[in-house]
């Protein structure tokens, strides 16, 4: 059987303390250890959890990923107009 968590209110997210976020961060860290299933049994998404491993490693997103280059990833031309292919 499945449980199923019903949150009622005007809130509607739950709140994490620090310190259980770092006990899950820690736990995905240990050699060997699967973040779906660790996220599986917080009752979380497996993002949630890298999200909060970057944050306390202190880079952002856009650290992380190499955003705000002029060139994104190869072949990306934001400037470049999108014609449509004759069928």
């Amino acid at each position: 059987m499945s449980q199923i968590t019903v949150i009622s209110g005007p809130e509607r997210r739950r709140v994490w303390t620090d310190q259980q976020k770092r006990e899950l961060v820690a736990a995905v860290s240990a050699p060997g250890a699967n973040v779906v299933a660790i996220a599986r049994c917080a009752d979380l998404r497996p993002n949630q959890i890298y999200r909060w491993r970057r944050q306390m490693a202190g880079r952002t997103p856009d650290e992380v990923y190499g955003r705000g280059s002029a060139t994104p990833y190869p072949g990306h031309a934001p400037d470049r107009a999108f014609t449509r292919m004759a069928a």
